[in-house]
């Protein structure tokens, strides 16, 4: 069976766990949360979105 998660999900999850069981500050991750929404409006935005997809389709494997 497949399940198809999307990628800002299982990071919302990992943030949750980290405020939850770790005692990370919620305002630590909306911090990261906006940094990472300016980062996605500059130059270098194509690479990670690239590096991304490389690093799921590793983890994901290839399934013939």
């Amino acid at each position: 069976m497949t399940v198809s998660l999307p990628l800002v999900f299982v990071l919302g999850l990992f943030a949750w766990g980290a405020v939850k069981f770790l005692g990370v500050r919620p305002w630590i991750v909306v911090l990261i949360a906006l940094f990472g929404f300016w980062l996605s409006h500059t130059f270098m935005a194509p690479a990670i979105e690239s590096g991304t997809r490389s690093g799921v389709t590793v983890i994901n494997g290839t399934h013939n």
